[in-house]
C-alpha cells in the first residue's frame, strides 16, 4: 500500500516548494562555470556535501565510513551525525574533511566530551542539532536511550568557546535564532526543519532569503532537507546559501554501490548544478544571481 502522507507533512511541503521555484535562463556573456566551495580556509570541488546523517550500517556495512570514502572521492564535505567515536574516528581516518554535529545531550559533559574528540579526530568543524531537543509530543527527546534538552544561549556560547573548531548550529529556521547564532559567535548555521520536525515547518527555502539577510555574509549558511538534485542545489545557492546537504537521496546508491555509488551520485548533483549555471551566466558559487529565481507570486 502506499505510504500515508498527512496534508501538513514537512517533507512533503518542502519538496513542492522546492518544485515550484522556477529560473530563468541567460545566455549573452555566458561563461564556464566553477562549482569550488572554499569552506574554512579549504577548497573542495562542490557545494553540494552529505547531510549529518547517523547508523547507515542498515544500509550498507560501515555505511558511515564508506559514505565517506565517496564523499572525499567526490571533493565533497562529509557530516556526521549521531554515533559512537570509534565511528568518527573510522570517518575521518577515510581522509574525508568532516563535519561532526553533536545532540544536544542532557548532560553538556557529554557534549563537551564530544567536542573535544571531534578536535582529536582533526574534524573540520563541530556543531549541535538543536532541533532534536523535543519530540512531537512536546517532551524532552531521547535518542537511542539518551537524554536531550534544550540549550539556552549562554550553553551555545559556551560550546563555542570551547573548541578552536567553527561551532556550527543545525536547526535554524527563524531570523530570531539567526540573530542569537551570531550573537554567541557560531561560525556556521543549517537552514533546516530536520525533515519536518514539526508538521506545516517552512520550508528552508522560502526563510532562506530572510535569514541571509540577518546573516549578512558573516558566516556561512547550509541548506538541507529535500536536496535531491543539482537544480535543487542551485536554487538553494541562489537565494543564499553557501552550501547544501544531500541526505536521504544517497541511501541508494550507498546501498547499491557503497563509496562509488556516492561518488557518483555527488558527481552527477554537481553536473546538473554546473548545467544550470552555465545557462543564466553564473561564473561561480558566489555569483549566482538571487532575480533568477521566479516563485510562484513573482510576477512580470
Amino acid at each position: 500500500m502506499p505510504e500515508t502522507i498527512n496534508a501538513g507533512d514537512s517533507s512533503k511541503i518542502t519538496r513542492e516548494y522546492f518544485d515550484s521555484l522556477l529560473v530563468e535562463m541567460r545566455h549573452i556573456d555566458g561563461v564556464l562555470p566553477s562549482t569550488k566551495l572554499e569552506l574554512y580556509g579549504e577548497t573542495f570541488s562542490t557545494p553540494i556535501m552529505l547531510a549529518a546523517l547517523s547508523h547507515l550500517q542498515s544500509v550498507h556495512p560501515e555505511g558511515m565510513a564508506e559514505a565517506a570514502r565517496g564523499i572525499k572521492a567526490a571533493g565533497a564535505v562529509m557530516w556526521a551525525g549521531m554515533g559512537e567515536d570509534a565511528e568518527l574516528e573510522a570517518i575521518t581516518a577515510t581522509g574525508a574533511r568532516t563535519i561532526k554535529i553533536i545532540k544536544p545531550h542532557a548532560d553538556n559533559r557529554d557534549v563537551f566530551k564530544k567536542i573535544e574528540h571531534a578536535e582529536k579526530c582533526g574534524c573540520l568543524a563541530v556543531g549541535m542539532d538543536i532541533d532534536h531537543a523535543f519530540n512531537r509530543k512536546g517532551e524532552y527527546d531521547v535518542v537511542h536511550n539518551l537524554n536531550m534538552r534544550p540549550k539556552s544561549f549562554d550553553e551555545i556560547r559556551d560550546f563555542v568557546k570551547a573548541t578552536k573548531l567553527p561551532f556550527v548550529i543545525k536547526g535554524v529556521l527563524s531570523e530570531q535564532d539567526a540573530y542569537k547564532c551570531l550573537d554567541a559567535g557560531v561560525r556556521g548555521i543549517v537552514v533546516s526543519h530536520h525533515h519536518g520536525h514539526i508538521d506545516y515547518a517552512l520550508p528552508p527555502l522560502r526563510i532562506l532569503p530572510v535569514i541571509t539577510k540577518v546573516i549578512r555574509k558573516q558566516i556561512p549558511v547550509f541548506v538541507d532537507c529535500s536536496i535531491d538534485r543539482g537544480m535543487d542545489a542551485f536554487k538553494a545557492l541562489a537565494l543564499g546559501a553557501d552550501a547544501v546537504s544531500a541526505g536521504r537521496v544517497i541511501m541508494g546508491p550507498l546501498g547499491a554501490e557503497g563509496a562509488e555509488g556516492v561518488r557518483k551520485l555527488i558527481a552527477a548533483m554537481t553536473e546538473e548544478l554546473a548545467g544550470a549555471m552555465a545557462a543564466t551566466c553564473s561564473k561561480d558559487i558566489q555569483h549566482i544571481d538571487p532575480s533568477l529565481i521566479w516563485t510562484p507570486a513573482r510576477k512580470l
